[in-house]
């Protein structure tokens, strides 16, 4: 069973649709133990930092998503989160990966939107059949800096980290179910880990 976390952010509805449709059982829960019992679970998001770690925080689901030994997959805001503060809201996070988040800088047309391919791909299996040339669909005004978790970068006049692991955390700032057949690829590769 795949498990979708369910705390206050937008997208998880077409993050299911996704999921459902390579074939898995999935459902979209805020239950601790249903989040650890799960094969696998996804921590999708559209929304802002400040007001989701509060949401968390005050569920219990901080200390439970940091303490899952499954396989997790961070989306968007879910990527952020995972980070150690973000300037959204001027919030400490969940500490996964050690960066920070920060906002695009002025002179950038914010958000990014729309499709951007890789500027680097490390050997990784759930990148397994991606090619640096492959475009993924985004839509952010926050973004990771690259850190030793990095394992694929975009640019969009600067750096950032596009997909992130670190021990059974993973994690794309990019939308997986709007990227088409190379984010139907991507979201395969993770619930086959």
């Amino acid at each position: 069973m795949i498990a979708i976390v369910k705390y206050n952010a937008g997208n998880i509805r077409s993050v299911k649709n996704a999921v459902t449709a390579l074939g898995y059982d999935c459902i979209i829960t805020d239950n601790p133990e249903e989040l650890k019992a799960a094969d696998k679970v996804i921590f999708p998001g559209v929304g802002e930092a400040s007001s989701a770690m509060n949401y968390l925080q005050k569920r219990g689901l901080d200390t439970v998503l940091t303490s899952l030994t499954q396989p997790v997959l961070g989306i968007c805001l879910g990527l952020q989160l995972l980070c150690d503060y973000s300037e959204e809201g001027e919030v400490a996070c969940l500490g996964v990966f050690k960066t920070k988040t920060k906002r695009f800088p002025e002179g950038k047309k914010i958000p990014h939107m729309g499709w951007n391919n890789f500027t680097s791909l490390a050997a990784q299996p759930i990148l397994e059949s991606m090619n640096a040339v492959d475009d993924v669909y985004y839509v952010h005004s926050y973004y990771a800096e690259p850190c030793e978790s990095t394992i694929a970068i975009c640019d969009y006049g600067i750096p950032f980290s596009s997909v992130m692991q670190r021990d059974n955390f993973y994690a794309m700032q990019f939308h997986p179910e709007k990227s088409a057949q190379v984010g139907r690829v991507l979201l395969q590769n993770f619930l086959e880990l």
